[in-house]
Order: structure tokens, then C-alpha cells, then sequence
């Protein structure tokens, strides 16, 4: 799913202000709240709390993607922030995260948000991409960064019938 879908340059920040895990994240639900993504602050926030309390949501090389569902949203919305000093957020290299992807969903739907998910991890798994991510000066180039490498995840080959069984 292309970035440009679900984020806009009104929900990227490229300085966030919060130093705690708690506080980022209600800083990214305003986001979504302040351009009109979200309308239950409330809700918002309970359902990826939630969501965080079960297992942290800190990746490895300092990313994060907190997320949650709820039916307050009609479709996946999303806010991106950066935090070059990073912040504790019990990732699973132990190392401070920079780059905080938070994304809610309606309930009722999996697939949108999965899909979402994988592209932007599988985007940011590349360490020269997250580099220009965190030394992005515009919203506007962080999209553009996100959306570079759109290309599917190689399939493995899948083996043949031989045509000739007696050969």
C-alpha cells in the first residue's frame, strides 16, 4: 500500500516534543486528531495503549509502530514522528527508537493495516533509508522516502513439473 494513502505532510512530524513512550504516542493521536483523522481522542489513545501494554510495538534499529483498533476510525489513518534523540520505548534490540509509525484501524478490518505495516517495515529495514529519514528537513521528503521503493518482496521460485518424468 503506497504511504501517500494514508500519510500526508499534515501527519508527519518532524520534531517531536514528548520523552516518554506514553507521551509520544498521545502526541501522534493529536496529530491525527488535529487534521481531522480522529475524532474520539479517547478511544484512539485506549486502543493502542492496549495494544502496547500486550507487547511493545519497539522494532529493531530504532523504529516504532504503535498501533491499535478501533471502530472510531472508517479506515486506516496514521502519523509518522521523529525523535532524532530518541526515546526508550522497549524495543527489541534495546536501543533507543527515532522513527515512531503510529497507525489505527478499524476493528473489523485486518487486511489494509497488515499490508500497511509490512511495507513501511520492509522500507525502513534499509539503514541508508532510515538515515535520510531522520535528516529529512521536509514532511514532504519523508513520503517521498517511504514511497521510493515500492517493489514486492521477491517470491521464492516455485519448482516445475519436469516434462519429461523419464528423463
Amino acid at each position: 500500500m503506497n504511504p501517500k494513502r494514508v500519510l500526508s505532510k499534515e501527519t508527519v512530524i518532524l520534531h517531536l516534543n514528548a520523552t516518554t513512550k506514553e507521551g509520544l504516542i498521545e502526541e501522534l493521536v493529536d496529530v491525527l486528531i488535529q487534521t481531522g483523522r480522529v475524532k474520539d481522542r479517547k478511544a484512539a489513545l485506549k486502543a493502542v495503549l492496549e495494544r502496547e501494554r500486550k507487547m511493545s510495538t519497539g522494532l529493531q534499529n530504532g523504529i516504532a509502530i504503535p498501533h491499535g483498533k478501533t471502530d472510531t476510525v472508517e479506515s486506516l489513518v496514521a502519523a509518522l514522528g521523529i525523535k532524532r534523540e530518541g526515546v526508550n520505548f522497549e524495543s527489541l534490540d534495546n536501543q533507543p527508537c527515532q522513527i515512531f509509525l503510529l497507525t489505527l484501524s478499524p476493528a473489523s478490518r485486518t487486511g489494509p493495516h497488515i499490508q500497511f505495516l509490512a511495507d513501511i517495515s520492509r522500507t525502513l529495514h534499509d539503514a541508508a533509508t532510515r538515515k535520510q529519514v531522520l535528516e529529512a528537513t521536509s514532511e514532504d521528503a519523508v513520503i517521498d522516502l517511504l514511497c521510493r521503493d515500492r517493489s514486492p518482496i521477491p517470491s521464492q521460485p516455485t519448482l516445475q513439473p519436469n516434462p519429461n518424468p523419464a528423463g
